[in-house]
């Protein structure tokens, strides 16, 4: 029902930046309630929050580690998230998933809420 196309990973230095984007389709009804999240998962790690938005009014929230240094947004338009990160260090080196759930509510912070995922793409942050 619903496929998210994710892209935009790739190698760079510390200091850089990187532009990720997901596209949801196939979604009928329900986007004034989405909530839209990215986690990311390294070796040996378990998946980790990273940012969240909602679609209707456009809350976010932001784990710790990323606040100031990412920013997450959307183009309703184009049915489109996109996770800017800037002054990337190598503790960021990890498999970034795009998640979406049909509904903005307190636990968006939760990997086990979001109900569809992206197929991951690798973000690689050198010293």
């Amino acid at each position: 029902q619903v496929h998210l196309v994710e892209s935009g990973g790739g190698l760079v230095q510390a200091g850089g930046s990187l532009r990720l984007s997901c596209t949801v389709f196939g979604r009928t009804s329900g986007t004034a309630t989405m909530a839209m999240g990215w986690f990311r998962q390294a070796p040996g790690q378990e998946r980790e929050f990273v940012a969240a938005i909602r679609w209707s009014g456009g809350d976010t929230n932001y784990a710790d580690s990323v606040k100031g240094r990412f920013a997450i947004s959307k183009d309703n338009a184009k049915m489109t998230v996109y996770l800017q990160m800037n002054t990337l260090k190598p503790e960021d080196t990890a498999v970034y998933y795009c998640a979406a759930d049909r509904n903005w509510s307190w636990d968006v912070r939760t990997a086990g809420k979001y109900d569809y995922w992206g197929q991951g793409t690798q973000v690689t942050v050198s010293s």
